[in-house]
């Protein structure tokens, strides 16, 4: 059987979207994906991490500030209280039952806040010294700049590089870790581009979007996705 793995979608307007990317990702690496809503009662999203095997979290727009103790800068774009919500939720209880979590750009950054951490919320004016373009004006599947990854971490272990190049859609970014979780990469203007979990067996967040570049054969983009799956697998017949 293969494991299921929850994939988190946008709420715009009373409408769930979510990129194939995400899925086919996922599905090339030998997982079955469900999207799931943005659930708000905690009955439900018990239900639901008794039936996945894995997380997904998946892009989309900026986060409250006011879930890390800061009033919204000038900057702040677009804000779904519903998913962030949702969001905190399932990931402080799947962090809780050890099951495996991939997070993508926005989803990087909310694990760091239900993590404990915290983020700028617009590197472009918060952060000090001359900021790479973080948004590019390229296709989705193009790698625009590098990342550098430390050798003491899983996300080293699953790529077999201390440098590789990424794609980049993104004007917040995290800033504090949370207690529990460590660097895995930065960008070259010092962004940081990879965390990942201390405690846990897999918990990894990615500021890119391998999801997109595993289209293409990205050989990174592909690793990551194949051990988040196995990793998946290794956890399926764990009961909570």
């Amino acid at each position: 059987m293969k494991p299921t793995i929850g994939v988190t979608s946008n709420l715009n307007d009373q409408l769930l979207t979510l990129s194939m990317d995400n899925i086919n990702a996922l599905t090339e690496s030998g997982a079955f994906p469900i999207v799931v809503p943005n659930y708000l009662d905690e009955e439900n999203i018990n239900q639901l991490i008794e039936k996945i095997d894995g997380l997904l979290v998946t892009g989309g727009g900026d986060i409250d500030p006011t879930l890390f103790g800061e009033e919204p800068h000038q900057h702040l774009g677009s804000i779904c209280p519903e998913r962030d919500s949702f969001e905190m939720s399932i990931i402080n209880k799947m962090l809780d039952h050890d099951k495996p979590v991939l997070a993508i750009c926005r989803g990087c950054q909310i694990l760091a806040i239900a993590a404990g951490g915290d983020m700028y919320q617009d590197i472009y004016s918060q952060m000090n010294g001359e900021i790479l373009q973080h948004s590019q004006k390229a296709p989705r599947w193009h790698a625009s700049h590098f990342v550098n990854v430390k050798k003491d971490t899983l996300l080293y272990k699953i790529v077999q590089t201390d440098r590789f190049k990424v794609n980049s859609f993104h004007h917040q970014a995290v800033r504090e870790m949370p207690k529990e979780f460590k660097v895995s990469a930065i960008s070259n203007d010092n962004v940081i581009e990879a965390f990942e979990s201390k405690k846990h067996s897999f918990a990894l967040g990615v500021q890119w979007h391998p999801e997109c570049l595993a289209e293409r054969q990205d050989e990174p983009s592909l690793l990551i996705f194949q051990h988040f799956v196995n990793a998946c697998k290794n956890k399926k017949d764990v009961k909570i």
